[in-house]
């Protein structure tokens, strides 16, 4: 019998004897001189209904006492532990938690908030891309759940966070971290990217391009708008070419060209050149320009604009060459004629949708203010998250604090002898094109 609680009832009983010595159970079986305790059996065989009240009184607060004894106690003695990874905010119970049961609970707004906030992305946005990548996730046997990996790159995307930082907070090592980096940017890269980066070449998306940007820029016919941006790097092995990589900003980056629709979506993107290359040089390493220079795409929508044929075409700045398929600005500095500056104004209006899809890109997803990833990596990671663009820009998420890029300008590139017919062309669309701006604007 628990010491504790024979003392409590005796306690309790001596009180009980106090308030109503009438039903004294004090007898000569258990009395401060003697030296042995009555039984509990004893103390339950009486008629009185006051002991059994006292009785039961005495074994709660005993139990009690005991519980918070025993408790005490194991606490006492075994050292306290760090929670386990299933129990972390960023488990895969947790996770489950958030995207099946509170996620019906919460209001839309706030729960797309707090997936923005953490994924980059909206709650059904990020439901689109993991049942796109469910299927092939699914064949590379990966232990964890599909979209508990979709999150866990995304989150690494959107904050920029490293490998080693990753799998401190999902308890995973960095190997595997990015191994499943790697595995879902190429999935996103490759498997994604017809879907959602696709040059305008249907009758309807070219009409409607081209229709945007003319109420947006006066000008007719232009279907697009080109740029390119170095993605910063933070290493790039010796045997690379070190010195290749570093870009005019002085930094070892990659160099990204994009071309990007009215709505800055990109239709077209290329990631070939390290980032000591001009613009000019990598648009003529691209896929894209060896297909129009190649006429493999015609865009069938002609204009006549004084006595001219022009043909669907988009816009760059000085650092692109001039081509029939490519009109850049007459002057930097608006130093042209009338109708030439004008139509540089016009056309920078086209330019701006890349300038702010670029600046977009970069603000959605941290990671390319500063990638921390290896440099074989690199290409597939950059055109994922221009994947991931499309998709934000297509479900009209809400658009973050744009990225500044530094701005740029230097001598226009020399025109390459197979490339003089179109650069001949070029000249001619263009002032073609500024006479007519001129004259409808000064009407």
């Amino acid at each position: 019998m628990d010491q504790s609680f024979l003392l409590m009832l005796s306690n309790l009983l001596h009180l009980h004897n106090h308030l109503d010595p009438t039903s004294s159970l004090l007898s000569d079986t258990y009395s401060p001189s003697s030296s042995s305790a009555a039984s509990p059996a004893s103390l339950l065989t009486s008629t009185s209904a006051a002991p059994l009240l006292f009785f039961t009184i005495a074994s709660v607060l005993s139990y009690l006492a005991a519980s918070r004894s025993s408790s005490s106690s194991s606490s006492a003695t075994t050292p306290s532990s760090p929670p386990s990874a299933a129990n972390s905010e960023f488990s895969v119970a947790a996770f489950r938690a958030l995207s099946t049961e509170r996620i019906w609970a919460m209001e839309a707004p706030l729960r797309d908030a707090q997936w923005r906030s953490s994924y980059g992305l909206s709650y059904p946005v990020f439901t689109t891309v993991v049942d796109k990548l469910k299927p092939y996730i699914a064949q590379s046997n990966l232990s964890l759940p599909s979209d508990y990996a979709v999150a866990m790159v995304l989150s690494r995307l959107t904050h920029g966070l490293s490998a080693k930082t990753l799998a401190a907070r999902y308890s995973l090592e960095p190997y595997l971290i990015s191994k499943i980096t790697n595995m879902v940017t190429r999935l996103l890269a490759t498997k994604l990217y017809r879907e959602f980066i696709k040059i305008p070449v249907s009758r309807r998306r070219l009409v409607e391009t081209t229709q945007a940007f003319e109420e947006l820029t006066s000008l007719p016919n232009m279907c697009g708008a080109i740029d390119a941006t170095p993605i910063k790097i933070r290493h790039v092995p010796a045997e690379a070419n070190p010195s290749a990589y570093r870009c005019r900003e002085g930094f070892p980056a990659v160099l990204l060209q994009v071309v990007a629709d009215h709505k800055k979506i990109f239709w077209d993107v290329c990631v070939k050149a390290p980032g000591g290359f001009d613009d000019s040089t990598h648009l003529r390493e691209s896929v894209l320009y060896n297909r129009l220079i190649s006429e493999d795409i015609v865009w069938d929508k002609v204009l006549n604009v004084r006595g001219h044929h022009v043909r669907s075409y988009i816009v760059g700045d000085g650092g692109f060459p001039l081509l029939s398929f490519l009109l850049t600005p007459f002057t930097w500095n608006r130093t042209g004629t009338p109708a030439q500056n004008q139509f540089d104004e016009a056309l920078m209006k086209g330019r701006k949708m890349v300038e702010e899809a670029i600046g977009l890109l970069k603000g959605r997803w941290k990671i390319l203010q500063d990638m921390n990833v290896g440099l074989d990596h690199a290409p597939q990671t950059i055109v994922a998250c221009c994947v991931l663009h499309n998709l934000c820009q297509i479900a009209r998420e809400p658009e973050p604090e744009l990225w500044k890029e530094p701005e740029e300008s230097g001598p226009a590139p020399r025109v390459l002898e197979g490339e003089k017919s179109f650069y001949y062309r070029g000249q001619t669309l263009r002032q073609a094109l500024a006479d007519d701006l001129y004259q409808r604007l000064s009407r």
